[in-house]
């Protein structure tokens, strides 16, 4: 495979699309309050005791991980490329949907039934939708801007 045949600005471009949907999936109106509750914690006030080292570590870390699963899935895009050199947006979106929900979601699914803080599987069960939800519509999203930018 020839790394070099990768768009990297459509790699750059769908990770940050990543980064922003997360930002709105995990937003104070969306699922945010949902997601912390279900894990058995309150919302947190903010206290002034984050400091910045502690804020760039936890977005610097989410966009990393958004980076890091864009550019995997482009590498996959690419090698499906030489199977069928005409894909396209649609594919690119399929592909990110069935990697999203058959790698990315279930590989998760036991550490979050038996890493529940509140031990109540239905709450992990919440929780983990919650998570994943975003990472299956992040992948979808990305394998669309990947295959169609081409």
């Amino acid at each position: 495979m020839d790394f070099s045949q990768i768009n990297w600005l459509a790699v750059f471009v769908a990770s940050i699309s990543s980064f922003a949907i997360g930002a709105i999936w995990f937003g104070p109106k969306t699922f945010y309050p949902i997601w912390i509750k279900a894990q058995g914690r309150e919302v947190p006030t903010n206290d002034g005791k984050t400091t910045g080292a502690e804020m760039a570590l936890m977005f610097g870390g989410a966009y990393l991980g958004a980076l890091v699963q864009v550019a995997t899935l482009a590498v996959i895009l690419e090698l499906a490329k030489l199977a069928n050199p005409a894909l396209g947006g649609a594919e690119g979106a399929f592909l990110g949907f069935v990697f999203g929900v058959g790698l990315g979601a279930f590989a998760s699914l036991s550490h979050r039934f038996f890493g529940q803080a509140n031990g109540n599987p239905y709450s992990a069960l919440k929780v983990w939708l919650i998570e994943v939800g975003q990472d299956v519509v992040c992948l979808t999203i990305a394998g669309l801007i990947i295959g169609a930018w081409q």
